[in-house]
């Protein structure tokens, strides 16, 4: 999805984002060509180094429920983003986690407000 690149470089305003090679052009439908085991720690090692996770969750993926899940039991603040889409909506199971951020936008224009705002809360509650 070209918008991937379009978020990861507004985000990246904010701070490090660790998962950047997602908005590769040169991936395929089938994601990286690493085996699932080298992935999967990879990925979690991630989520336990991170301040916070952001997730685009459009498109359904069982790997970023996966990673939601495991982000929420160590207690990451979470900021899950919907691209409006006609006959789409957001998974009850998110969308009814209190711990988690749902917010919708309609062009990728609208994140930087979004980021600044989720941003600053987290700075706020920090110590």
């Amino acid at each position: 999805m070209e918008s991937y690149l379009e978020i990861i470089h507004k985000l990246q305003k904010f701070g490090n984002v660790l998962t950047e090679h997602i908005g590769d052009k040169n991936l395929n439908k089938l994601g990286e060509n690493k085996k699932g085991d080298f992935i999967r720690k990879r990925d979690l090692d991630w989520i336990r180094e991170s301040d916070a996770v952001v997730a685009e969750i459009t498109t359904p993926s069982l790997g970023v429920g996966y990673e939601l899940r495991f982000a929420e039991e160590l207690g990451k603040p979470i900021l899950c983003l919907y691209r409006l889409q006609a006959g789409r909506m957001v998974s009850a199971m998110i969308a009814g986690n209190n711990k988690m951020r749902v917010k919708e936008y309609k062009a990728v224009d609208e994140l930087e407000s979004i980021f600044k705002v989720f941003l600053s809360g987290l700075q706020r509650a920090s110590p």
